[in-house]
């Protein structure tokens, strides 16, 4: 990993200390220059985990991705940079109720002088790290945030009172997600697979490109306006995320529901 190279990718300089400010910054700076999306799913490209792949996509090529690439990534710098890092699996939360599959989700514990819950890879979510402290409400430009005891040592992360995710209480190694990631892009019963998404925070809100739909928030105001043809949204790819592609990607997969739902509360 090239650390100057990312840190430009992101706007950072090099930090002066490891400590919640420079930890926050970095954070922020993420989730407002790379984008969550699932463009390779619709482009027909693989998902590869490894470090060098990861860096390539998404600071070499100026893409982003979903959890497992934008987490399994920042973990890596934020290792090189000397922070001390675990990746933590999770289980989405269903609009339905229950969870999803164990592993179809990874966010980071960070620890400091205490420990802290950093994700930059589940859209609409967090945009400071959070206390890895349970029964306490923190605030927090994206909403109100509170972990809560689960069973076998699990903690619930809620965002607005909502749950979003289980965290498991062990860590895990990058690989462990691959054969899940092959899953949640290419099963059509994940929607990772039913259409494209782009993504990322803004300093005032959230800009989304779904499909042919982009979509802005500022504030509590949401403007939505249909991209007419596909050099619209080609040249909207650009703008908006610094994306630039050959062609559109495709709408997804038939979709079709078969055995079970994974419906999942990630969020653009």
């Amino acid at each position: 990993m090239n650390v100057d190279e990312y840190l430009s990718r992101i706007g950072a300089g090099p930090p002066r200390s490891l400590d919640i400010g420079t930890l926050r910054e970095l954070q922020v700076r993420h989730l407002e220059t790379v984008p969550f999306e699932n463009l390779s799913v619709s482009l027909g490209q693989p998902i590869d985990l490894h470090p060098g792949a990861l860096f390539d996509k998404i600071v070499r090529h100026r893409r982003g991705g979903f959890c497992y690439e934008l987490n399994g990534l920042f973990a890596g710098l934020l290792g090189e940079l000397g922070f001390e890092v675990e990746l933590r699996a999770a289980r989405v939360a269903r609009r339905e109720g229950g969870f999803g599959p164990p592993l179809d989700h990874l966010a980071l514990r960070v620890r400091l002088d205490e420990p802290w819950l950093v994700d930059v890879g589940f859209g609409r979510f967090s945009m400071a790290p959070l206390r890895f402290a349970t029964d306490v409400v923190q605030e927090d430009r994206a909403g109100r945030f509170s972990l809560r005891d689960a069973a076998h040592g699990d903690v619930d992360v809620l965002h607005d009172g909502v749950v979003a995710y289980r965290l498991e209480n062990r860590p895990r190694d990058l690989e462990e997600f691959q054969a899940m990631a092959w899953f949640q892009t290419n099963s059509p019963d994940v929607h990772f697979t039913h259409g494209p998404t782009c993504s990322r925070a803004t300093p005032a809100g959230r800009i989304t490109l779904a499909r042919d739909r982009l979509i802005e928030t500022v504030g509590d105001e949401r403007t939505e306006r249909r991209l007419d043809g596909a050099e619209e949204i080609l040249a909207a790819y650009r703008e908006y995320f610094g994306i630039d592609l050959d062609r559109v990607p495709s709408q997804g997969l038939d979709v079709r529901k078969c055995g079970f739902s994974t419906e999942l509360r990630y969020s653009y």
